[in-house]
Order: structure tokens, then C-alpha cells, then sequence
């Protein structure tokens, strides 16, 4: 089966299908357009969207009345740090910006991927954070960028 367009999102269908199935991604698999998947039912499905977005948690790629596939986001390893003043949020979004380390923001929470050495620079800086798997709702987009 090919997949090129999606149907919607689980987040925000009224109607759903009695039967879902899932596709397990890890996050970064959301940046392809052009993929091979397998279901957890063992389907295998190609996904070339026509449109040119990214795929996120809950997208619905197939639906009929009794069945639906679903994307599912495989949980990250993350670090979520939790600035306790403006100064701190300055002092590691600084760190972070110089080196390229994409980040997301939830509430007053920041996401990055599990680094060994960024953790070691919160405890540097008496920052708080947790370390956690946690489901992100995109992938972590690194930006180009070069010091030429």
C-alpha cells in the first residue's frame, strides 16, 4: 500500500475506526517524506507524501470504516531542563545555541536529546533537569548553520 497524502490526526477526528493499527517511528523518521514502514500487524507501507510537510504523533495515514493506521512516536531520550530563573534559561540556551543543539519547549520546560556532555554542563551550572523518555510530538530539526 502507498501512502501520499494523510487523512488527519487522531488528536482532531471526530469519526475513528473501530481498529487501529500502529507504525512505530522514532523521531527522526518524521522529517521523511519517502519511507518504507511496517505496521505493528506486520503491513508494509510505503509513505511518499505529495505535500510537503512532516509527519507527527497521530497522524492518520489510512482509514476505512473498520480499520485505521496510526504514526506513533517512539519515545526519545531526553533531557528536560527546567531553568529557575531567566539568567539560567540565558546562560544554557547560550551553551546550547553554540553547539547547534536543536531544542523544543514545552510549558516552561526545555527538550533537548540526551547528551552526555550537555548533562554534564547543567550539573556545571546548577541547572535542574530530569532525564526521562518522553513522546515528542516533532522531530528535533537541526539547523544548518556554518562560521565561515
Amino acid at each position: 500500500m502507498l501512502i501520499e497524502q494523510i487523512v488527519g490526526n487522531v488528536a482532531t477526528l471526530e469519526k475513528k475506526a473501530p481498529h487501529i493499527e500502529k507504525v512505530y517511528l522514532e523521531s527522526d523518521h518524521l522529517l521523511k517524506r519517502v519511507q518504507r514502514v511496517v505496521t505493528d500487524h506486520g503491513k508494509e507501507l510505503g509513505i511518499r507524501l505529495k505535500d510537503n510537510r512532516e509527519l507527527v504523533d497521530g497522524d492518520v495515514l489510512y482509514m476505512d470504516e473498520k480499520n485505521m493506521i496510526v504514526i506513533q512516536v517512539i519515545a526519545d531520550d531526553l533531557l528536560t531542563i527546567q531553568p529557575t530563573s531567566i539568567k539560567q534559561m540565558g546562560e544554557i540556551a547560550h551553551q546550547l545555541g553554540n553547539r547547534h543543539l536543536p531544542a523544543q519547549f514545552e510549558e516552561n520546560e526545555m527538550l533537548v536529546q540526551y547528551d552526555y556532555l550537555v548533562e554534564e554542563l547543567l550539573n556545571e551550572l546548577s541547572i535542574p533537569y530530569k532525564r526521562e523518555k518522553r513522546t515528542v510530538q516533532k522531530a528535533f530539526r537541526h539547523i544548518g548553520h556554518s562560521h565561515d
